[in-house]
């Protein structure tokens, strides 16, 4: 295998572990007070779409890195 793919195999595992890093420390301790029995509810369901947004924005940066990567190693 040739450098290219070992730095987007790097690259990937850097990225999960940020982005878990971001979750643990951000995510995790948020909560909002509000109502007591909508307050738990609540609170999972913001954290719920935190995560998923941010998996998503680091999946699009996966796909760009991969593309540029792989579009270097078929054209040379």
């Amino acid at each position: 295998m040739s450098l290219p793919i070992f730095s987007f195999i790097f690259t990937m595992w850097v990225l999960i572990i940020i982005g878990g890093g971001l979750m643990v420390v951000f995510i995790g301790p948020l909560s909002f007070s509000g109502d007591a029995q909508l307050d738990p509810l609540i609170n999972s369901a913001v954290k719920v779409l935190l995560s998923m947004a941010l998996i998503f924005i680091w999946v699009v940066a996966l796909l760009k890195i991969k593309n540029w990567i792989f579009g270097k190693i078929a054209n040379s």
